[in-house]
């Protein structure tokens, strides 16, 4: 059986922990989009992790992780993951790399940074880690697959011809130092000795895991609104972030995905530029950044401060609906038990209009929110362990977000720990 956890939202919505929880039972952990530009926390007794590449199955040693063809796969951040993991006393995780992941190169991390500078006040807001050059380069056909390490003159062919276009790019557009093709294939096949035991055919492995019913997790990057043709374009991420893409990034058949686990927070929160309804502001939004999460709301990766608002209805219905989700997961609600009064944005006023349809771009631009208001839980709701003990004051909150997002809520997290989790009937 096949399960898909992605987010509903703008991501960072807590999809680490509950991947690392549900991986307890499960045969293999896929990530099957995405790159390191964005992390999943965890916290377990190991300590704390920020994971980029690595799957979240890592801390189980029954698991199979693999690392998907639709990853970009930054060698050296993997390795150096992966280093930091076992260092921090994990026992090595069963790794297993598509043969068919294409290789972010150090020229796609160069020219994000630099397409950034050159648009200055117009920049996408790109955490500058190459995720838009990778994909270009693998859709024009001009990416790298991680099997082409095992033949090193074609490799170096491959990356000169590449290298004579890009450095066109880097001497007449940006003004920057040009490219060395042979510097740039020896560094990639320095990588050998240690990833050659972990590629495999990836696809085949999944396929056959299928048939023999094993229990399979894919772990989405990121969420719906950042899906770059489902999303807030053009402030979104360059692969699709859905779980219907899960059968792409991975190669298991569409047929074999039964439950989609969309996790949402319990307010809103951003990394990036783009349009974000239920924004808050000035000193309502310092405080609720500060009591967002384990240690803040500070990106998992960047560890830029990010964007927060109200739980914003109307952008987690859409979000839910896009994913094909069967369930949804509900976390952070304990980040809430400072104050009095909790806000959501029910409906979109547009244009002197009201509506509770997420719009494309051009529309949402004019959107402005229209707020309900919630009193407050009145307690702390840490260390709380049924979700029959939750004051009823967050149990109507809860209810309200259920009903308005069209999907039943069947988990709570009121903590950032693996256990601090509550189930819904």
């Amino acid at each position: 059986m096949v399960k898909a956890i992605v987010g509903a939202n703008w991501g960072d919505e807590g999809k680490g922990k509950i991947t690392d929880m549900l991986a307890e039972k499960a045969d293999i952990v896929v990530r099957f989009q995405g790159g390191a530009n964005a992390g999943h926390t965890i916290i377990n007794h190991y300590g704390k992790f920020a994971l980029h590449l690595l799957p979240s199955g890592v801390f189980h040693q029954n698991i199979t992780n693999i690392i998907g063809n639709g990853v970009a796969l930054d060698l050296g951040k993997l390795k150096k993951e992966l280093d930091d993991v076992t260092g921090a006393g994990v026992p090595a995780p069963r790794i297993c790399i598509s043969d068919r992941a294409q290789l972010l190169m150090p020229y796609h991390i160069l020219l994000d940074s630099y397409e950034e500078a050159r648009l200055a006040e117009k920049a996408y807001g790109s955490t500058k880690s190459g995720i838009a050059p990778f994909y270009s380069d693998k859709f024009a056909k001009t990416g790298i697959q991680l099997c082409e390490l095992f033949d090193a003159q074609a490799l170096r062919e491959h990356l000169r011809e590449v290298c004579a276009y890009k450095n066109i790019l880097l001497e007449h557009v940006y003004k920057k130092p040009l490219l060395d093709a042979d510097a740039l294939a020896g560094e990639l096949l320095s990588h050998l000795d240690w990833v050659r035991p972990l590629i495999a055919d990836a696809a085949k492995l999944l396929r056959e895991a299928e048939k023999a019913g094993k229990s399979i997790l894919l772990e989405g990057q990121l969420g719906s609104l950042k899906d770059p043709d489902f999303g807030i374009y053009p402030m979104v991420t360059s692969s699709n972030t859905l779980a219907g893409y899960g059968a792409v990034g991975a190669g298991v058949p569409p047929y074999a995905i039964k439950e989609v686990i969309a996790v949402t927070k319990a307010y809103s929160s951003a990394v990036g530029a783009g349009e974000f309804v239920s924004e808050l502001f000035g000193e309502e939004a310092s405080q609720l950044r500060e009591h967002g999460g384990d240690a803040g709301e500070y990106g998992a990766t960047t560890h830029r401060p990010r964007r927060v608002g109200w739980f914003d209805c109307v952008a987690t219905r859409y979000g839910c609906a896009v994913q094909g989700a069967t369930q949804a997961v509900l976390t952070a609600v304990d980040c809430l038990c400072y104050l009095d009064e909790i806000k959501v944005c029910t409906a979109y006023e547009i244009d002197g209009k009201e509506t509770r349809d997420f719009p494309a771009t051009a529309l949402l631009k004019h959107a402005k929110p229209i707020l309900k208001t919630f009193p407050g839980f009145g307690r702390d709701l840490r260390g709380i362990q049924s979700y029959d003990e939750l004051p009823q004051a967050a149990k109507d909150y809860i209810d309200f977000i259920e009903q308005e997002i069209e999907c039943p809520i069947r988990m709570v997290s009121n903590g950032p720990k693996r256990e601090e989790i509550l189930y819904r009937a």
